[in-house]
């Protein structure tokens, strides 16, 4: 299966932003975005589904915003406030379970054998 490529990770200064984007396969219900430091495993960033419902990680929530473009097939990962702790490899990743929570149910924010992984991009926040 073909790998989704991400783009737009780059070197920044505490406080800038980013927006990183990845393509994805028409009909894909559940977008992840995940990171991953050295010597740690990947933690999830945030995710939406195909209604634009979306889930994020208490460490990020306020200043980064996960959305979709069906029209194009496009995710992006717009990151506000960026702090050096946001350093990492970002991927972009397809599919994964879907959990009933709050009501209804919702992509799960959380590795998944069935999700198809990006190949990541480097983001670097420096001081």
């Amino acid at each position: 299966q073909v790998k989704p490529m991400e783009s737009g990770g780059d070197s920044v200064q505490s406080g800038g932003s980013l927006r990183l984007s990845c393509p994805y396969i028409t009909g894909t219900r559940c977008l992840h975005w995940f990171r991953q430091t050295p010597g740690k495993g990947r933690e999830g960033v945030g995710n939406i589904d195909e209604d634009g419902s979306t889930i994020y990680a208490d460490s990020v929530k306020g200043r980064f915003t996960v959305s979709r473009d069906d029209a194009t097939n496009t995710l992006y990962l717009q990151m506000n406030s960026l702090k050096p702790e946001d350093t990492a490899t970002y991927y972009c990743a397809a599919g994964g379970a879907r959990t009933w929570s709050g009501g209804r149910y919702r992509c799960a924010l959380r590795e998944d054998a069935d999700l198809v992984w990006g190949h990541g991009t480097q983001v670097t926040v420096s001081s």
